[in-house]
């Protein structure tokens, strides 16, 4: 008898959340245009905040229920009635606005998070998307831009320091000043997206990633994302001091025996290591 994650008994406006296997797909269902407007954004926050405090959940990935928009942007009419930004700010975010204070708290989450982009995402849903982890764009339908600049403003959700941080300075200026629609295969290009795939290959390869890396087990993910950050953010000798450290705490009796058992099983041998990644991710 399967058992329903508490997750997917809230009721949200906005989204509709599953769990199976340890990650939790969230699908973005805010017709017509999925907009970031009050209702989304008081359900992220509300999804965000709930999994922040799970640990059976490791991997969380975002979608559209919509083909065409993952998100077009954030809501015009907050400017039209100011009240309703005004509404969501909450003080435990200050100095940030609503807006950077959400995709503040996706990118905080201790679990990996992972954007399946198929269709338009422009400003405050971009942002949403450089918030993850990771991206996955579909080869033919997924389009990002940046249309604040012809508005006047500059992007307000973090699109400023999420860019440069992914793409470098100039092309960061160039989609921010220039506001042109940037397709899957230039947003690969650029390291705004991981990769662009096929439509047709995306669901499949970014649910069996998905998988794969909430297989590894919560302390390995931890670790390496530790790893992985200080090498952003410390000198070289730092970092692998770090690396160092998270390796000897990560190497127990039991990492040790696995590796054992898998020798048994025939763990580097000419003819497994052929197929190393299907011999140890059997279930894709």
């Amino acid at each position: 008898m399967t058992t329903n994650h508490p997750l997917d008994l809230l009721s949200f406006r906005a989204l509709r959340v599953a769990v199976h296997d340890g990650v939790a797909t969230v699908t973005i269902d805010n017709p017509p245009l999925n907009i970031l407007d009050t209702a989304l954004i008081t359900d992220l926050r509300r999804f965000v905040d709930t999994v922040r405090n799970d640990g059976s959940v490791l991997v969380v990935v975002f979608e559209s229920a919509d083909p065409e928009f993952f998100s077009a942007h954030g809501d015009a009419e907050f400017v039209s009635k100011p009240q309703l930004f005004t509404a969501l700010i909450r003080s435990a975010d200050a100095p940030l606005n609503p807006m950077e204070a959400l995709h503040e708290s996706v990118r905080t989450l201790p679990q990996i998070t992972i954007g399946k982009l198929a269709g338009y995402a422009r400003g405050g849903g971009l942002e949403l998307l450089m918030s993850m982890d990771m991206r996955f764009a579909a080869l033919d339908t997924a389009k990002m831009a940046h249309p604040e600049a012809a508005l006047g403003i500059v992007p307000g959700g973090g699109g400023t320091q999420f860019l440069p941080r992914l793409t470098g300075r100039a092309r960061a200026l160039e989609i921010i000043l220039g506001g042109g629609l940037i397709d899957a295969s230039t947003a690969e290009r650029y390291g705004l997206v991981n990769r662009a795939l096929p439509d047709a290959q995306l669901d499949d390869f970014v649910d069996s990633l998905a998988r794969r890396i909430a297989a590894v087990g919560a302390e390995v993910i931890a670790g390496a994302v530790r790893c992985v950050d200080a090498a952003l953010s410390t000198d070289l000798s730092v970092g692998l001091e770090i690396e160092n450290h998270e390796l000897g705490r990560l190497f127990t009796a039991d990492s040790a025996q696995h590796t054992i058992d898998l020798i048994a099983r025939g763990y580097q041998t000419r003819e497994v290591e052929k197929d190393l990644e299907g011999f140890l991710h059997p279930s894709g």
